[in-house]
């Protein structure tokens, strides 16, 4: 058969130039092993003649859909298998498959409140209950900040969130606005510690339910005012401004606009701080072999990365002046490894509160983000700064500030 000679040149292909300790197991009896002389650390299991198409042509995006969709099944560990699929998919990237996902970046999606309303709620409102299960206690939905590599999750996110209101000098009376303020773990902390009378916005129903019911547990009701709300109809002004985990929401398009609008919510002498993901591709394309089209499409609909140069650039274009930059990749890499790790110690639990695709999206999800942080495919930036145009910068002479206790 035609597929047959197909399947019997890709395998030979891969066992001459590169190897890999997978095994195929057909739904007709047959096995191909990729690399002969190595036990297979990864079994996929082809159910039939219908799901031997991701193989032809291997990508993130066919490869992560066949497993999502329950067309092939796959046993082995979580860290083999996505680092096999990235192998298989590296195989078989051309210059034309690259430019495609360029294009398609470049000209980004569209945006407004509607389509981002609905992007959010699909993301985050699956469930309070699912995300509790594998995040830490305070549900920090972004990167910790691991000052030493042993510290646990639940250290190294109070960790995060104190380097990020003491980056920005909160100090008691301050007016805090948090731009996506997840389940609300920074404007309590921003209230609790620091004295700042904080509103935090969010487009997520589930986030703003549990959020205010935990500034209500802590009787901050006074200091901290939780809303669901579009960044884009926030009024009045702010001494300072966060933004953690939400600026990958706005599209490529309107990096300029949003950051106006932080510029505009600003008072003269505030500091904001954007912590946000970042493509590691300099002109702000789509990560490699399609494993940004795979998460376009399953996890974070009308999710773009700009670079950290666009973002930069961006930021000046609205008059907005970067005083400090901070890379957190690698704490980004140690976070998702951890979620993944977590996810797959309550299996049992997640399935019980969503469907299998849903689970098989998330499985895939987290230690995919843990893997493309760690090869320096994806990064995450924290980006202090004022309004340009002033004589002395709001930060100081010096960083000392950002490490005291």
């Amino acid at each position: 058969m035609f597929w047959e000679a197909k399947l019997e040149k890709i395998v030979n292909g891969i066992r001459t130039t590169n190897p890999l300790p997978l095994r195929l197991e057909l739904w007709n009896g047959q096995t191909y092993d990729l690399a002969p002389d190595t036990p297979p650390k990864v079994i996929v299991r082809v159910p039939g003649f219908e799901s031997l198409s991701c193989f032809l042509k291997p990508t993130l995006d066919s490869l992560g859909s066949a497993y999502v969709e329950g067309k092939i099944d796959v046993d082995g560990s979580l860290s083999d298998i996505v680092s096999i699929a990235n192998d298989l998919s590296g195989m078989f990237e051309t210059p034309a498959s690259t430019t495609a996902a360029k294009f398609r970046h470049y000209f980004g999606g569209f945006h407004n409140r509607k389509i981002d309303k609905e992007s959010i709620g699909y993301h985050y409102d699956v469930s309070n209950e699912f995300y509790q299960q594998w995040l830490d206690p305070n549900m920090v939905y972004s990167c910790g900040y691991f000052e030493n590599e042993n510290d646990d999750l639940a250290t190294a996110q109070i960790k995060k969130i104190d380097h990020i209101l003491t980056k920005i000098k909160v100090k008691p009376g301050d007016r805090l606005l948090d731009i996506g303020c997840g389940w609300g773990a920074l404007a309590i902390r921003a209230a609790e510690k620091f004295g700042a009378k904080v509103v935090g916005i969010t487009l997520s129903k589930n986030q703003h339910a549990l959020a205010t019911e935990r500034v209500k547990a802590k009787g901050l009701e006074d200091q901290v005012d939780i809303r669901i709300q579009d960044y884009r109809d926030v009024e009045g002004t702010f001494d300072r401004i966060t933004s953690v985990g939400m600026f990958e929401h706005v599209g490529l398009r309107h990096m300029v606009e949003y950051f106006s609008i932080i510029r505009k919510l600003l008072t003269d002498d505030g500091l904001a701080m954007n912590h946000g993901i970042t493509s590691c591709d300099a002109g702000s394309g789509s990560t490699p072999i399609s494993g940004g089209e795979f998460i376009e499409k399953y996890v974070f609909p009308n999710g773009e990365l700009p670079h950290i140069g666009r973002v930069l650039q961006n930021m000046q274009e609205a008059g907005l002046e970067a005083l400090d930059i901070e890379n957190l990749r690698m704490h980004y890499a140690k976070t998702c490894g951890i979620w993944a790790e977590n996810f797959e110690r309550v299996t049992e639990k997640v399935k019980k509160l969503t469907d299998e695709k849903r689970y098989r999206i998330w499985r895939v999800y987290l230690a995919g983000c843990s893997y493309a942080f760690e090869m320096d495919r994806i990064a995450v930036f924290q980006v202090l700064c004022t309004k340009s145009g002033k004589h002395f910068p709001a930060h100081g002479w010096n960083r000392n500030y950002m490490y005291q206790k």
